[in-house]
Order: structure tokens, then C-alpha cells, then sequence
């Protein structure tokens, strides 16, 4: 592989991989990433992404969202959450992080990914809180859903961040070795 199109590839994987921290499909990247590099750079003189490869990739980034999506909706059902107060506590992570991406500009890239991370959170406390308050529970039931979900979302994102960081040491292997 030219070295030139592995040293984008080294640049562009941590990229990729910091998006899923951002709330944002960065696992789906890497695997687009592998899948772009394994499709155009096809040579039987050098060593390059294979199918197994493609493969691990394809499942590491299945295993993120699901792991995900289990752990935010686990610490709201966990504590007796209702499905309206799982629901608002993803939208409300996901807008969170957006909100979190913009407020921690000011302090570049790392601000708005501690920010990014910090307000999913909050978002997802906000929504299950909300969605329980609305299905009329009492307010320390809310709370302690709430804080489940804030912990789900947490756990869940770094379950996913971890399934990103396996994918993108593996992209970068394949394409350096």
C-alpha cells in the first residue's frame, strides 16, 4: 500500500473514532473507511484490508450500537422507567451532545468533546425525567430513573468508544501491515 494513502488513513481513523465520542456515527466511518481503502487499493504485492478484516469491522460496529442502545435503555428500565421516559432519554442524549458540541467551542476540539459527552448525559437525565414526570411517577422516582439513564448513557458510550478504539487500531494495522 503507497504510504501516502496509509498515512490519510492514520490521520483520518482518530477523527472517525473521536465522532463516536461526539455522539455522532464514527464507528460507521471506520468501517466506511476500511471498506472505501479495501475496494480502491486492491494489490497482491502488498499487505491490505482483507475480508476478515471488513468482517471484524462490520461486527465490532454492530456490538457499539448495541451496546449502546442497551445500556441507555437498561439504567431507565432498570429503576421501572417507562418506554416514553427510554425514548426521551435518547432523544435527549442526542440533543444534549449537539448542544455539548457547540457550547465547548471555546476550548478547542477537547472542549467540545468533554462538553459533548457531559450535556448527552444531562440530555438523557432531562428526557427520563421528563418522560416519567409526564407519565405522572413522583419526582424522587423521576430523579432516580434519571439518573440511571445519565449512567446507562455514560456506560453505553463507552462501551461503543471502546468497540471504536478495536476498530480503528485494527484499520490501522491492516493498512501499515
Amino acid at each position: 500500500m503507497n504510504i501516502f494513502i496509509a498515512s490519510v488513513i492514520t490521520l483520518a481513523a482518530p477523527v472517525l473514532w473521536l465522532g463516536t465520542l461526539l455522539g455522532m456515527p464514527g464507528n460507521w466511518g471506520l468501517l466506511l473507511l476500511g471498506v472505501v481503502v479495501a475496494y480502491f487499493t486492491t494489490n497482491p504485492t502488498h499487505q491490505d484490508i482483507d475480508f476478515p478484516a471488513l468482517i471484524t469491522l462490520l461486527v465490532l460496529a454492530i456490538l457499539g450500537e448495541i451496546f449502546e442502545f442497551v445500556a441507555g435503555a437498561a439504567g431507565v428500565n432498570q429503576l421501572g422507567g417507562s418506554r416514553r421516559g427510554t425514548v426521551l432519554a435518547v432523544v435527549g442524549s442526542l440533543v444534549g451532545a449537539i448542544v455539548g458540541i457547540f457550547v465547548g467551542i471555546p476550548v478547542p476540539f477537547i472542549g467540545s468533546l468533554i462538553a459533548a459527552v457531559f450535556f448527552g448525559g444531562l440530555g438523557a437525565f432531562g428526557g427520563a425525567v421528563a418522560g416519567e414526570r409526564w407519565d405522572g411517577k413522583d419526582w424522587d422516582l423521576c430523579i432516580r430513573i434519571g439518573w440511571g439513564a445519565l449512567w446507562g448513557k455514560l456506560l453505553g458510550t463507552l462501551l461503543k468508544t471502546i468497540c471504536g478504539t478495536v476498530m480503528m487500531v485494527l484499520l490501522i494495522y491492516s493498512v501499515w501491515f
